[in-house]
């Protein structure tokens, strides 16, 4: 059986996923973002991030851009943060 993986791990491939999304805007915000905070985040705040990126790009980027709101089964202060920063 494996361990999960520690914590400086985990920040590792959110890092790299958050700036490898496929959608280049979405790479500029999500991954500006996590880029500015990921180092201060707590173990929390890293779940969440690590649901967060499991959102398909296209619904992100819809919601950045105001065009619809975030579904409450995805809202929380973290996305709301990511959402509302600017690269």
């Amino acid at each position: 059986m494996t361990s999960p993986p520690d914590i400086d791990t985990r920040r590792k491939r959110l890092l790299w996923r958050a700036t490898h999304r496929g959608i280049k805007e979405m790479d500029l915000i999500l991954g500006g973002f996590v880029t500015r905070n990921l180092a201060s985040f707590s173990e929390g705040e890293i779940a969440d991030l690590e649901r967060i990126m499991d959102i398909p790009d296209q619904d992100m980027l819809t919601w950045a851009t105001r065009q619809a709101a975030v579904p409450a089964e995805h809202a929380s202060p973290l996305l709301a943060r990511i959402l509302d920063s600017r690269p």
